[in-house]
Parts: C-alpha cells; sequence; structure tokens
C-alpha cells in the first residue's frame, strides 16, 4: 500500500488534563504527516480539558457512565469507530500527558503501509521538572531508548505513551477475545488488568502478527513529581505485567517475559544480599569492607550506569557514576518489584 493512501485517527483518553492536553494535540499539528482525526476522549472530566480542546481543532467525545479509567474510555469509543474503518486505516492511542516528536506518525505511516507490521510504537524521554526523582526516571527512560536501539527496535510492550496500530489489527483482536482465543472480554482493551498496555501486546503477539518500535519514532512524557506517585505508578507497572503472565499462562510468547521475571526475582536476592553484607561489615568488623565478588559486581554496576546514559551528557554520566547515588533509585525499584511479587502471590485485589 501506498503511505498516501493510509489514514491515520489519532485518540487521546484523558482525564482533567488542561494542563497537557494543548501541547499534545500541538505536536499532533507539528507532524511531518499529520493525523487526519484527532479525537479526545474526555472521561470524566471536571475541568477545561474538553473545552480546550475544541478550541485547538480537535474533536470531543465524552465517555458515558465509564468506571473502567483508561481502557474503558478507549473501548466506549473503539466499539463505534472500528466498524466503519478498513484495511487503510491506522490508530495513533497516545496519553494525553505525551508530545509526538515531528516524524513519529511519518515513519509510523511508512514501516505499517507495507503490511508486514501489526503495530509501531515509540520509545521516550522524560519531560522536564520532577527534581531528583524526575532526573532518575529521564536516565531510565534513556535507558530503555538505548536497549530498544540496539535490538532494532525490538521491544517487549506497545507502550500507552504513543502507539500506532493498524486498524484491522484491533478488529482482530476483538474477534479472537470474542471467540474465546485470547483473555479479555469482547473489546480491544482488558478492563479487568492494571496494565492494559501490557495485555494488549500480548494478545496481539499471539495472534502471531509483528510488532517494532523504529527508532525514528521518539516522543516526550510527562515524569512523576513525587517519590510516592512514581511508586505508585512503578508497582501498578510491575504488578499488572505479573499478572497479565498469569492470564496468558507458559506460551511461546511468554516464555521470554517470564524470564525476565526471574531475572527480576534474581535481582531481589542479590540487592538485599548486597545491602546486608555492608550491613554486617559496618555492625560486626567496623566498617565497610567489600569482599572480591562484591567489589566486582559494585565495579560492573558503576561502568553500566554510566555507559547507559550517554545519551543524556556528561553531567548525567558524571552522577551515574557515583554509586550511591545510582543504588538509591535501583533499591527504590527492588522494593516496587518485590512488594508486586508480594501482591500478585497473595492475590490482593487489582486497583489503582
Amino acid at each position: 500500500m501506498d503511505p498516501s493512501d493510509m489514514r491515520v485517527t489519532a485518540l487521546i483518553p484523558a482525564h482533567n488534563e488542561a494542563a497537557q492536553i494543548g501541547e499534545t494535540i500541538a505536536s499532533l499539528a507539528r507532524q511531518v504527516r499529520p493525523p487526519d482525526r484527532i479525537i479526545v476522549i474526555a472521561d470524566n472530566c471536571t475541568d477545561a480539558t474538553a473545552g480546550l480542546a475544541m478550541l485547538l481543532g480537535a474533536e470531543v467525545v465524552e465517555t458515558r457512565g465509564n468506571r473502567h479509567k483508561k481502557a474503558g474510555a478507549l473501548n466506549q469509543i473503539l466499539d463505534d469507530l472500528l466498524p466503519t474503518l478498513g484495511g487503510a486505516d491506522a490508530i495513533l492511542v497516545m496519553d494525553a500527558d505525551s508530545a509526538l516528536d515531528p516524524g513519529f506518525l511519518h515513519h509510523g505511516v511508512l514501516r505499517l503501509a507495507d503490511g508486514r507490521l501489526a503495530a509501531v510504537g515509540g520509545t521516550f524521554t522524560g519531560k522536564r521538572g520532577g527534581g531528583l526523582v524526575g532526573m532518575f526516571q529521564r536516565n531510565e527512560y534513556a535507558r530503555y531508548a538505548r536497549d530498544v536501539r540496539r535490538l532494532r527496535g525490538k521491544a517487549l510492550v506497545l507502550t500507552g505513551t504513543a502507539t500506532l496500530f493498524r486498524a484491522i489489527t484491533l478488529r482482530e483482536v476483538v474477534a479472537a477475545r470474542r471467540c474465546g482465543r485470547l483473555p479479555g472480554g469482547d473489546h480491544v482493551y482488558d478492563v479487568r488488568v492494571l496494565t492494559e498496555d501490557n495485555e494488549l501486546t500480548l494478545a496481539i503477539l499471539h495472534l502471531d502478527l509483528r510488532i517494532l518500535c523504529p527508532a525514528e519514532c521518539t516522543l516526550t512524557t510527562e515524569v512523576m513529581p513525587t517519590w510516592g506517585e512514581l511508586f505508585r505508578q512503578r508497582l501498578r507497572w510491575k504488578r499488572g505485567a505479573l499478572e497479565n503472565l498469569a492470564d496468558y499462562g507458559w506460551t511461546r510468547v511468554t516464555r521470554p517475559y517470564w524470564g525476565r521475571q526471574l531475572l527480576s526475582l534474581i535481582g531481589i536476592v542479590v540487592i538485599v544480599a548486597y545491602l546486608g553484607s555492608l550491613a554486617y561489615s559496618v555492625l560486626f568488623m567496623g566498617g565497610i569492607v567489600l569482599q572480591p565478588l562484591w567489589l566486582a559486581i559494585t565495579g560492573v554496576f558503576a561502568v553500566e550506569r554510566v555507559v547507559t546514559v550517554r545519551s543524556r551528557g556528561r553531567r548525567q554520566m558524571a552522577i551515574a557514576g557515583l554509586i550511591v547515588v545510582e543504588m538509591i533509585f535501583d533499591v527504590f525499584l527492588q522494593a516496587a518489584q518485590a512488594k508486586a511479587f508480594w501482591e500478585a502471590v497473595f492475590r490482593k485485589e487489582r486497583k489503582w
């Protein structure tokens, strides 16, 4: 298919995003290849999100009795929209606090037009702000983007920040859910789960379809401004990923994902042992004494932290070289992972 024949509809689910929606819509207007429609899904908004979106030229659809947050809001519009779309249509789903770089849609459409891919995701950097916790997130996102580039666009998840789907892909997902080939009810998004984007990625891969996150498809997204908000976000992501895997079980698709969960569990054991050895040496040996094994692990960790933020400049590389600074964030993430394992095992109620 000629890329110029494709039609792109952008869907932006938004709950009280008046402070961000202008930047989000402006980023779509600046695209080298702008979308043909921009639809803001105003979900139980009590601020000026809907009015601002209309002033900026977007269509606005308000949800009706939605109790399922982002997934439910998207399902309401997709239930009506998908039957009207065909093989030449693509749907961009993006968060209301994200902003696409100008070439995102151009390169995404080029990738979808040849018919080999079901969806194209993006890699992202963090917006400014958030102080120290914001800096940690921007470095983390830089590391994630680096990993995706090194894997030539192979990514484990199509994130909710921004993903371009072929419309027929989403119709296939709905059909597979309805006939029982996939879990998740009768809609595109499974409203039972904590991480609907991760679950939809697994659904697409279980249909033997291909996904990609090209290096050219980039964007910026909001960072969590406080440690508490970041912990709750990461707990939801990590627990949601575990529960998505439990829903799909052990399959050809999920094996690598289960492998990553095993590595995460090993990481928790290692960090506990490392901190335990430090505490022991301080309490019983009069100071920090690192055994050769732990000294080697510390050195590898320090080098990895520095090298993987090279794209962020020398200042961030220097900060990353301070092992205590990076260790704080790593322990923080491991704590969220440990709590996610605990809640998933003991079946605490899913909510966010």
